[in-house]
């Protein structure tokens, strides 16, 4: 997510103050994009990565070496030398955000020890205007600072260094100059070779364990794994060029396990390259998937231009191991939708303040329908495992209060406040928020849905590919009037309109009804059942302690029950397991007034419930589909035929 994502090399080579050399760097690169030496013998490309070497040795760029001597104890020594830098005050930073995330991380907590020296070793003095930033006089042309880095916390955001792995973000290891953001950036590593590590990334390899950046932007978009991991790899052609897709895999499996998991995700890579109609262009010839699936990391993905970041504590041996292929098939959808068909409000990324989008529910959402779809159409998940997880997610999204406060783009807008944020207040979540990720997730689904159902031969993944052709591959930021317009471009005004207006810039809810039927499913109502709103769970003491707070507007809204309430008995039942409380919620109707006995702050309390119908619904298929829709089916999940489902005849009709 950053500037050169988007700039072509031609815009980079008419920069003005970019040397000859570097423009013969650049022209080079450009052929690397264009994957001319995909194809070439080895001696060529081993001439050509060569020439690049040289070229950039003798070239101004600023200089990062780390070393981890004291791995052990999560500590990192960086040192960064900053040439050729004109008089006056200098400045270095911290970065406070992080490519792919949108709310603040304060990385500079974890640097101590800053030295700071001139090209002679002359120590130079500087100061803190903030937390992040130290600004550096008296220097003669040539900056270096050397400083300790603490890390443990090995996800998409933060680095983590021990003596298994050192797992570096770069925003979360490097102090970068804003001032020198175009410069080329080259990185060593003193690699821990006692350890067996190797190196993986999209940085550029110049030789030994030595990497290059074009400029500060693809520096700080590409994360680093070092450590004793497998690598895996697979080639798939797209137009005239032929990309190597990698995975580094550090995991405690066996090595039969990685030949099952590459081939996994081939079947990922390959079904999403089938909606676009092509891979998108990576620059330097290929992909590399960064995965630890370890017991100490935490779990998470995180997209970047031609890697992606995956951490899981799911052993590859795991039954449940397709839950990290889901995070495989989202982070390799963001290498068209986020990185490349990307919003303009990311642009530039800013490495100082929260980076604030209303496209989320896009750029996140519509991934997020695809993560599942695409496991489907692969068949690594069911088509009823596909419908199980629509379930959950349209119950938590078209039955959130939230609804009633923001749309759609509002909601993204919200990302700063739960992207990974922290804070120690508390915030009333379950009623002012639905993550953009699902909320988006539903939008794909209605508008796929009515596309399918209400245009011949109308899909969401041609409409997506349109938005590849327009704005993916011409590099142009979209805005949300852009995916609004190609939308009325592609599927007509009314459809178009009614969609932007009801359902993006309003907050209402869709109706799936003629869709789902189109594809011989339907909502099933679960209105006949008891419902009072409110999220349990049972402590070590078989105590159903109220978990969350409770949903606006619901029976135990309107009762006074809250967050941290203790459930002692409904009417003269008690229950101390989840299942004995559902049973009794089974046995009451709606409508039907139930005395409630809880704790609150320790004191027992009273409580006149009126219970409610619950809203919740259920995507049932049919028992007796057409093969209209059957076929429809077939076409949307990739299966040859749906399976079939005993309901009662005469829910079929809700």
């Amino acid at each position: 997510m950053r500037n050169v994502s988007n700039r072509t090399f031609n815009e980079l080579i008419h920069i003005n103050f970019l040397s000859e050399s570097i423009i013969v760097f650049l022209i080079i690169a450009k052929l690397s994009a264009q994957h001319i030496y995909v194809n070439m013998k080895f001696s060529i490309v081993t001439f050509i990565l060569l020439s690049i070497s040289q070229i950039l040795n003798a070239q101004v760029q600023n200089e990062y070496v780390v070393s981890f001597e004291n791995a052990v104890h999560h500590e990192a020594q960086i040192k960064a030398t900053f040439p050729n830098i004109q008089p006056g005050t200098f400045s270095v930073r911290m970065s406070r955000t992080s490519p792919g995330r949108y709310a603040l991380h304060e990385f500079a907590k974890n640097v101590y020890d800053v030295k700071v020296t001139d090209g002679s070793g002359n120590e130079l003095l500087y100061t803190r205007p903030n937390l992040h930033q130290w600004d550096i006089t008296g220097h003669d042309g040539t900056v270096i600072v050397t400083y300790t880095l603490f890390g443990d916390r090995a996800d998409g955001t933060y680095s983590q260094i021990d003596e298994t792995h050192a797992h570096l973000n770069i925003p979360a290891t490097f102090m970068y100059a804003p001032m020198l953001r175009e410069r080329p950036v080259k990185v060593t590593f003193n690699n821990r070779q006692d350890l067996n590590w190797k190196i993986a990334t999209q940085l550029i390899i110049l030789g030994g364990d030595s990497f290059l950046a074009p400029n500060l932007d693809y520096f700080m978009d590409s994360p680093v794994e070092l450590s004793n991991h497998t690598i895996r790899s697979f080639n798939v052609t797209s137009g005239n060029a032929e990309y190597e897709i990698k995975l580094a895999l550090h995991h405690e499996g066996t090595e039969e396990e990685a030949d099952q998991y590459i081939a996994q995700i081939e079947q990922v890579v390959l079904e999403q390259q089938k909606i676009f109609g092509d891979l998108p262009n990576f620059e330097y010839g290929e992909y590399v998937f960064l995965a630890c699936y370890l017991p100490h990391v935490s779990g998470d993905g995180m997209e970047h231009r031609n890697s992606t970041v995956l951490t899981s504590t799911t052993a590859l041996a795991n039954d449940t191991t397709y839950r990290n292929l889901g995070t495989v098939s989202h982070e390799f959808f963001h290498a068209w939708n986020i990185e490349r068909i990307r919003p303009g409000s990311l642009e530039p990324f800013d490495y100082e303040e929260a980076n604030l989008s209303g496209e989320l529910w896009f750029g996140e959402g519509f991934t997020s329908y695809y993560d599942d779809l695409v496991l489907c159409r692969a068949g690594i998940i069911t088509p009823e495992t596909f419908i199980q997880n629509l379930t959950r997610t349209y119950n938590y999204v078209w039955n959130s209060p939230a609804l009633a406060y923001y749309n759609p783009i509002e909601m993204s807008k919200k990302a700063p406040f739960y992207d990974a944020a922290t804070s120690i207040d508390a915030m009333n979540r379950t009623n002012t928020f639905v993550s953009y990720y699902s909320y988006g997730s539903m939008l794909a689904l209605a508008l796929d849905l009515s596309l399918r159902s209400d245009k011949d031969e109308l899909t969401l993944d041609d409409y997506m590919k349109l938005l590849w052709t327009k704005y993916g591959k011409t590099n142009t930021f979209y805005t949300i009037e852009n995916l609004y317009l190609t939308l009325r471009e592609y599927a007509g005004e009314t459809l178009a309109d009614n969609f932007f207006e009801n359902y993006i810039y309003d907050s209402k809810v869709p109706n799936l009804k003629k869709g789902l039927n189109s594809m011989a499913y339907f909502l099933k109502s679960n209105a006949k059942k008891a419902y009072m709103g409110l999220a349990l769970k049972f402590n070590d003491q078989d105590m159903a302690v109220i978990t969350d707070y409770v949903k606006k507007n619901s029976p135990a809204y309107k009762a006074g029950l809250t967050k941290g309430d203790v459930l002692l008995a409904i009417g003269n039942q008690t229950f101390s397991t989840q299942e004995q409380y559902e049973a009794v919620l089974a046995g009451l109707k709606p409508g039907k007034e139930v005395m409630v006995t809880y704790l609150r702050r320790g004191e027992e309390k009273k409580a006149e419930v009126r219970l409610a119908e619950n809203p919740t619904k259920e995507i049932v298929p049919y028992t007796k589909p057409t093969e209209k829709a059957l076929l429809n089916r077939a076409k949307w999940l990739n299966i040859v035929e749906a399976e079939e489902t005993e309901v009662p005849q005469e829910e079929e009709k809700n």
